[in-house]
């Protein structure tokens, strides 16, 4: 079968790899002949700078290595499963939960499995991945899929969990205002995340004019703000009850400027949320934080039982998570149509699906 393979800095490759023998599958294993995958910021984090997250000496828990098979955002039907499965069967349309870790570890005992010191994620630290033609996960990491979830959906569940989870971490709710930085797919399903939660007012923050537009068409009602010719904080400032700012601000970039726009953007008592991830080590307004009694908060990926609830959302049109995919290719041009066009500084792309049919 295909597989794009990850070997390092700027060298994903499509190999043809041994398909998963369904007779050796073990008792919770399911085979997934895969459907869609998205591209995810750290699919594209991997390529251009990786190694980062894919190991290069065999992973503690799950026993992965270089080369890697990527893609963690994606869905399929079930082909086989193994003799103790009994949430699925072959024919069904399932989206794939890509975290991976033990389940009686501190936090595994706690239902918190996002938080173990094991973690491992189908696609970066997995044997299998989905932009290839089938792979293998376990039991608990298939959902099925209600038939109105389209094909396409269920491979955007793994982004929208993130950003729906960032918005509980948030508190946004009913009445709120809400400050994203960054429009690149996370931001931007941040914001429809933020109007499902009952946000009212919604500020986006960028320095690209081409993300900001496609952001408007996304939710039309969105204040887009670009650094580069507006005062942010004060624009927000202007805009919001009493002058003082958003209740919530979701960093959405992982940049240290725009981490200190949303503590300065947000209201006193105010919830700032981390959501991108930062390749350095930024320096914080310590003394902003504290004069404004302000709260921050880290939103590492999701809790892994969100994914009925997440399908729900976008299946019934509250969270239309697909409006961010702009472009969908063939596995054999994951490099020059996915890859390359998300790394050009015209950020004309947000999310780009891979067709595995």
């Amino acid at each position: 079968m295909k597989a794009a393979r990850f070997h390092g800095k700027r060298d994903v490759r499509i190999e043809n790899v041994p398909e998963p023998d369904r007779a050796r599958l073990g008792p919770r294993d399911v085979l997934v002949k895969n459907r869609f995958c998205g591209i995810c910021g750290t699919d594209l984090h991997e390529y251009a700078a990786g190694p980062i997250f894919i190991p290069t000496a065999p992973h503690p828990y799950t026993g992965a290595q270089l080369p890697q098979t990527l893609g963690h955002e994606y869905g399929g039907t079930v082909v086989a499963i193994g003799a103790e499965v009994t949430h699925v069967k072959p024919g069904d349309r399932v989206s794939i939960q890509p975290l991976i870790s033990p389940r009686d570890d501190h936090y595994g005992k706690r239902g918190l499995y996002q938080l173990s010191d094991k973690l491992g994620i189908v696609g970066l630290m997995w044997p299998w991945g989905g932009m290839a033609e089938y792979s293998v996960v376990n039991d608990y990491n298939v959902f099925a899929m209600p038939d109105h979830v389209t094909d396409e959906q269920a491979a955007l569940i793994e982004p929208t969990a993130v950003v729906v989870y960032a918005a509980e971490r948030g508190g946004v709710r009913p009445g709120s205002s809400v400050l994203v930085t960054g429009a690149g797919p996370i931001g931007q399903l941040q914001i429809l995340a933020a109007r499902a939660a009952g946000a009212t007012t919604i500020f986006l923050s960028d320095t690209n004019d081409n993300r900001l537009a496609m952001a408007r068409a996304v939710l039309p009602d969105v204040i887009t703000l670009n650094p580069k010719t507006d005062n942010v904080v004060e624009a927000i400032r202007d805009q919001t009850e009493g002058h003082v700012g958003v209740d919530v601000a979701l960093e959405c970039v992982g940049a240290e400027a725009a981490t200190a726009t949303c503590i300065e953007a947000v209201r006193r008592q105010g919830v700032v949320v981390q959501v991108g991830l930062h390749v350095g080590k930024p320096a914080v307004d310590g003394f902003t934080l504290t004069f404004k009694d302000i709260d921050l908060r880290g939103s590492w990926c999701y809790s892994t039982l969100m994914w009925p609830r997440v399908a729900a959302l976008i299946g019934s049109g509250l969270l239309p998570a697909e409006k961010v995919v702009t472009r969908r290719i063939k596995l054999d041009d994951v490099v020059a149509e996915g890859f390359e066009q998300l790394l050009s500084p015209a950020g004309t792309e947000l999310k780009i699906l891979i067709d595995l049919a």
